[in-house]
């Protein structure tokens, strides 16, 4: 199916459905949640999605497991997708957090012969079969770490909000100490509690998601490696290759539609 709406197919009798869809460059879709599970899958472009727990990026060739009932906003930057929605009951994965997967090539070519299957699909023959291997596939996909928890605590939320809108790798876990009245030692436990990691991953986390947005939208590597506060580019692409296994320029190129074939 393409270009239709979730809610005029989403309970037809099927364990999953899927939906190719096209978004203008800057579309947000509002804070919504699905009964259903969805992979939310990029062809190009960067997508960006918010919970209450964190935010997520997800670059081109990349896909967002999004649990069923799970409230998010979406924003698209020049993005078309290949979206998932799966029974609860059929869910292939157990998380109930958000996850960034890996889509292998065999996941890629599936998610595009999807699109081509009517919503009240027959059972019995090739398009369920088709459907059943892509869960199995999704099952099996690897995650990426490309998360910022943002925690419970609001003071703590707060804090981490702002940095994700202004990241600067030169803030320290001391000056956050100080503005929610911890000791620095208090504060690492604190945070780690909150967020399941120390304040430099987070931190480190937190400059990759918007390098990635950065990147996407045209800014040069050195531009972008400088306002997040890094020494130099070669530091920061060297730190960006680390945890994502390619170099910037490459990632560039793929939200540039110079990536994987359809």
């Amino acid at each position: 199916m393409r270009n239709v709406p979730l809610s005029s197919v989403e309970d037809l009798p099927r364990a999953v459905l899927a939906i190719a869809t096209d978004y203008a460059p800057g579309t947000v879709l509002p804070r919504h949640r699905h009964r259903r599970a969805q992979l939310l899958y990029g062809m190009s472009g960067l997508m960006e999605v918010t919970t209450d727990d964190g935010a997520w990026v997800i670059p081109p060739y990349s896909g967002v497991w999004i649990p069923a009932g799970q409230p998010h906003q979406v924003r698209m930057q020049g993005v078309s997708t290949r979206s998932l929605y799966i029974e609860p009951q059929a869910a292939p994965r157990a998380a109930r957090q958000c996850e960034v997967l890996v889509v292998s090539p065999l996941l890629h070519q599936l998610l595009l012969a999807a699109a081509d299957v009517e919503g009240l699909h027959a059972l019995g023959g090739r398009d369920e079969a088709l459907m059943t291997l892509i869960l199995h596939e999704v099952a099996a996909a690897p995650s990426m770490p490309l998360s910022a928890p943002i925690g419970c605590d609001a003071q703590l939320a707060r804090l981490c909000r702002a940095f994700l809108k202004a990241p600067d790798r030169r803030i320290s876990a001391e000056q956050w100490a100080a503005q929610v009245h911890r000791s620095p030692r208090q504060f690492s436990r604190f945070f780690r509690q909150q967020t399941g990691m120390s304040f430099a991953r987070w931190r480190q986390q937190a400059c990759l998601l918007a390098a990635l947005a950065r990147l996407s939208a045209g800014e040069s590597v050195t531009s972008v490696a400088l306002e997040l506060g890094y020494a130099s580019p070669a530091a920061f692409s060297a730190l960006f290759k680390q945890r994502l296994g390619q170099a910037p320029s490459v990632f560039q190129r793929q939200v540039r539609g110079e990536g994987q074939g359809d």
